[in-house]
């Protein structure tokens, strides 16, 4: 086997922007590991690392040279392979094609069994690594990918990058690669920290590249993390219970801005505290990158942390300089609240006449007026009478105003939260400012619901009502679009509705739809209203099985077309739990009513003679009309396990009758009626499940 040492690229730039850095380094691993198996070069671990001026990738055990390669591979005997003249055949020129040689080259050799066979020889010379690395670097350079970021050329090159390369570091060992993109060559430098330690600095080997950043003040993105975290956990435990935000996305740029990191603590004057704080922390973490600091009991304070890359020594240089420039953001912020107070939310929500909300679907303002009349029917159906409907109808005539206020313009991801504030500076209820406040949620997976029922009114009469437009103009969602969100969307509705078991879907997409037909949409309102319940049943089996219910058990309950979440749901879970305890009894009930299923014809109807019935066929009947009776009763009354306990019931008497009863008589009248009771005793799964789906296949 061949040598082994360890390998470097380093590209060196000017300062690269955070999104796309962390999607490049992703990508440099996978570039670099592909292009060594492709290259022939085996090798260990393959590692990344980067700043705002670096991409890195560190191999270890890389192969000093590739194997020396010699194959011999067994083809078709001499007879197939040549003709009587010794000319070679197809089989003999395909056989050749396939190894990378000729018919001309290839080799004959009797085996051991006797016969004449021909052999394709080939040998591969070992190449050094420093060719192919050399060829590996340059290539990978340019494969870097740089999506919605235009990459830049520099100087009079033709090659580009996302900011111009100032140096490249290529080592195999101590080793330089020589590598060339556009002006630059390699060498076996990198460049420190700009401030803390400029210049160039030697890196011996890839072994010690780490330890020459750090003293050079570059720290890698892990490391940044762990001091930035560390920092901020000092400065909450100070501060008695203090909490920083940190969201994800802001402290990963936050990460990928600095190359050796220090905390400073600035504060805010104390009259901004007046607005809004989810403004005030959105011009903080959206335009200056800085993270708020809330008191142990929640409320914002004037202190906000920030992450400096510069010389730990002129902290108050850089605190000074950043309270001077957040101050005109948080101006603004407090601008646009106090001009939006003075307009309202009523005269807001008629300019949203004037705003789109989808082309074929009409205005704002149309939405707002169909929300109303949903959100109301929502809170009533769940059974809170008409204060909370009426307060649920107030929430949906104003949750969408804020959409054109100056504060919700400038800080998009506060909509609904100022509308809340405005509803409560202008009088509205407690319930009903909240419901504006919360009507965008569940905003993704796991996100938090709705607190009350009005603002679950509000939020799913927008959702629904957004769902039901896209089928009405057949713009469901497709495999690569979704716009309007409507999948998401969906499973937020379900999520609310599965907190208000009163409240039944069905009738909502038909309320929804019957507003949009009074809008003058045009559309067949039955197929819409199954295709939308169909597609809320698409999302209900992916719920279900998500939460551990087995295929058969979920396609028995699907099969009856039920899309409410609560009863589909329920029905899942209950018949899940029923079958995990009798497995063998439904197993058998699963098997009978699939045959039963097969044989019955509902053309016949369920009226069933009884006098020309036998002792299992009347047993049967009679069990079938006492369980459908139990199962209509249990699900009136939401019992799902008596119902299901009731269905299980019917096994001993269906098993009685396939043995004791052969159903298809010769007499014509005899069969028929038999086929009646098999109808009838189908029905008593109607609605619930279909047990068929969990019979086993034999």
């Amino acid at each position: 086997m061949a040598d082994t040492l360890d390998f470097l690229l380093e590209i060196g730039c000017e300062e690269m922007p955070s999104a796309p850095l962390m999607k490049a380094q992703e990508q440099l691993g996978k570039l670099v590991d592909k292009g060594l198996a492709n290259a022939g070069l085996a090798h260990g671990e393959v590692r990344t690392l980067s700043t705002p001026r670096r991409l890195a990738v560190l191999v270890e055990a890389c192969a000093t040279a590739t194997d020396e390669i010699h194959e011999v591979v067994r083809g078709p005997k001499c007879s197939i392979a040549f003709d009587a003249d010794g000319n070679p055949t197809r089989a003999a020129e395909g056989f050749a094609r396939k190894n990378k040689t000729t018919a001309a080259e290839l080799v004959r050799r009797v085996e051991a069994d006797g016969n004449e066979y021909v052999f394709a020889e080939r040998s591969i010379a070992s190449v050094p690594a420093i060719t192919l690395l050399s060829d590996l670097c340059q290539k990978t350079i340019g494969d870097i990918q740089w999506p919605n970021y235009r990459s830049q050329r520099w100087g009079s090159e033709h090659q580009t990058f996302v900011r111009p390369i100032r140096w490249i570091c290529a080592l195999l060992g101590s080793e330089v690669i020589p590598v060339r993109y556009a002006d630059v060559t390699s060498g076996n430098t990198t460049r420190g920290h700009r401030v803390l330690a400029p210049g160039e600095h030697v890196v011996a080997e890839p072994a010690a590249y780490e330890q020459v950043l750090m003293d050079a003040c570059v720290l890698g993105e892990q490391r940044r993390a762990e001091v930035i975290r560390a920092g901020i956990a000092k400065l909450e435990q100070e501060r008695g219970g203090a909490r920083v935000d940190t969201p994800k996305g802001t402290f990963n740029e936050v990460v990928n801005l600095c190359e050796w990191p220090t905390i400073v603590v600035g504060t805010f004057d104390e009259e901004f505290l007046a607005v809004p704080h989810e403004i005030i922390v959105e011009a903080m973490l959206k335009h200056q990158r800085y993270f708020p600091v809330y008191a142990a009991d929640g409320s914002l304070t004037r202190e906000f942390v920030i992450v400096s890359n510069a010389d730990p020594a002129v902290n108050d240089t850089v605190r000074a300089g950043n309270e001077k420039v957040v101050r005109p953001r948080l101006d603004d912020a407090k601008f646009f609240y106090d001009e939006d107070l003075k307009v309202g939310l009523d005269a807001f929500r008629e300019r949203l006449a004037n705003v789109v909300f989808q082309k074929k679907l009409g205005t704002v303002l149309q939405k707002s007026v169909r929300m109303e009349v949903l959100a109301q029917a929502v809170a009533r159906d769940a059974g809170y009478g008409d204060v909370a409907a009426e307060a649920a109808a107030r929430a949906a005539h104003l949750a969408k105003a804020d959409l054109v206020s100056q504060a919700v313009v400038e800080f998009t991801s506060q909509q609904g939260v100022m509308g809340g504030y405005y509803a409560k500076a202008q009088g509205e209820s407690d319930v009903v400012a909240q419901a504006i406040s919360e009507h965008y949620r569940p905003r993704f997976a796991g996100d938090v619901l709705p607190d009350g029922v009005v603002g679950k009114a509000v939020a799913i009469s927008d959702k629904l009502d957004t769902i039901c437009g896209m089928f009405a103009i057949d713009e469901p969602p497709t495999g690569s679009a979704d716009p309007f969100a409507v999948r998401r969307s969906a499973i937020g509705v379900i999520a609310m509705l599965r907190e208000l078991p009163a409240a039944k879907l069905r009738p909502l997409v038909e309320l929804a739809l019957d507003s949009y037909a009074k809008q003058g949409i045009e559309f067949d309102a039955a197929d819409v209203a199954d295709k939308v319940c169909s597609f809320f049943l698409g999302r209900l089996t992916a719920i279900a099985r998500d939460e551990g219910a087995e295929p058969d058990t979920i396609r028995a309950v699907a099969d009856t077309g039920v899309c409410d979440p609560v009863a589909f749901l329920g029905r899942v879970e209950a018949l899940g739990r029923a079958r995990s305890m009798q497995r063998e009894v439904f197993d058998d009930l699963a098997t009978a009513y699939a045959r039963a299923s097969h044989l019955a014809d509902a053309s016949l109807g369920v009226d069933v003679d009884k006098t020309m019935l036998g002792e299992a066929e009347l047993a049967l009947l009679s069990a079938v009309d006492a369980g459908s009776a139990a199962v209509q009763e249990a699900v009136v009354a939401g019992e799902l396990d008596d119902a299901i306990a009731a269905l299980a019931g019917l096994r001993e008497p269906i098993d009685r009758f396939f043995e004791d009863v052969l159903v298809m008589d010769k007499d014509e009248d005899v069969r028929n009626n038999r086929l009646r009771l098999l109808n009838r005793f189908e029905s008593a799964f109607h609605g619930v499940a279909n047990i068929g789906a969990m019979a086993k296949k034999r």
